[in-house]
């Protein structure tokens, strides 16, 4: 239980932290690179999160409620936070983000705010402990992932 307590301060505090990206860079990066960096950030800790959950969804790891519970919670705060990272000018470099994004800036916020809203039924439908609602809104969120990937992430 301190453990987690622990990683919920630590979360909080890195999100306390990146909501004020847009006035704070380093000095070695453009804002450009700082947005970058900003979204690839973000995207980590959702990965690590989704993948948690996606392996007691799969059963490669044992399910716990609590554990889930914590990780959606996780998801759909930090569901909130990549949109702040897709500026003007920040679709070329170390970035897989496609340059038509500026160009399709409404489609991709709707499909940024698909996921927001399936992340939080995740969190709502974890709060149950049962796999059989979890796992069909689990499969939701994988899909707004897909659905922006697909149009606006470069092939690996």
């Amino acid at each position: 239980m301190f453990a987690a307590k622990k990683i919920g301060w630590a979360l909080a505090a890195i999100i306390a932290g990146t909501v004020s990206f847009q006035g704070i860079t380093q000095a070695a990066d453009t804002p450009e690179e700082a947005a970058i960096k900003y979204r690839q950030s973000a995207y980590t800790m959702i990965r690590h999160h989704f993948s948690a959950m996606g392996d007691m969804v799969k059963g490669t790891t044992e399910f716990n409620a609590e554990t889930f519970k914590q990780n959606a919670d996780a998801l759909a705060t930090l569901s909130l936070y990549p949109i702040n990272g897709f500026i003007d000018g920040s679709y070329t470099g170390d970035t897989e983000a496609k340059p038509s994004i500026a160009e399709n800036m409404d489609d991709f916020k709707e499909k940024m705010k698909t996921f927001q809203v399936e992340a939080a039924n995740l969190a709502t439908a974890a709060e149950s402990g049962e796999m059989d609602q979890i796992k069909p809104q689990f499969g939701k969120v994988g899909q707004s992932c897909k659905a922006c990937h697909d149009s606006y992430r470069e092939e690996d």
